[in-house]
């Protein structure tokens, strides 16, 4: 019987590049080649035909949820500036935030990412239309939710709505070391 160890061990990976930024990078196993997301599209979501218009609604609802959750906790949604230092809108807005915990705001920026690009593939009369997907680097939009957090202070997670879908949370071990010391001091 396996153990934890070892059912991680390819899965799960560790590097520190910094004593107090700790990245987690996410992603969905399963849309990390182009057969897989044929596979996802084609066996998974019923579509006959795979096809590159089929992204776009996924995106969109993506970020149609975006702002509507912006909209209904009362979060802004600003779109930062090429060149501008993320840390220092962060810091404006997180000055002005009073609860222990929640969504501070959500930054939108565009920047370089890895995603699916279709080619239609040259068949024979009759034999119907098909794709072929590869990654290419893209410059799309990512969306940073700025969230404060009881346990580990402030923090962020950057999602890209394009497949397949990256994640990165970012923590600060400094910050969580604040939170420690703020919490034995409250009680």
């Amino acid at each position: 019987m396996p153990n934890i160890a070892s059912l991680l061990r390819d899965h799960v990976s560790l590097s520190v590049t910094c004593v107090d930024r700790l990245y987690v990078n996410g992603y969905v196993p399963s849309l990390q080649t182009p057969g897989q997301l044929y596979r996802f599209f084609h066996d998974h979501q019923g579509y006959p035909i795979v096809s590159p218009a089929l992204f776009r609604p996924l995106h969109d609802r993506f970020v149609t949820s975006v702002k509507e959750f912006a909209e209904q906790q009362q979060v802004p949604l600003i779109g930062f500036e090429r060149g501008q230092r993320k840390d220092d809108v962060a810091a404006a807005y997180r000055r002005r935030f009073d609860p222990p915990e929640g969504v501070v705001f959500i930054g939108v920026a565009q920047e370089r990412a890895w995603s699916f690009k279709a080619h239609k593939e040259k068949r024979e009369r009759g034999e119907g239309v098909r794709f072929d997907f590869s990654r290419q680097p893209v410059s799309v939009n990512h969306y940073y939710f700025y969230v404060q957090d009881a346990q580990w202070g402030p923090a962020f997670v950057k999602v890209c709505p394009y497949l397949p879908y990256p994640i990165k949370l970012c923590l600060n071990g400094h910050e969580w070391a604040k939170q420690q010391l703020k919490r034995e001091v409250s009680v």
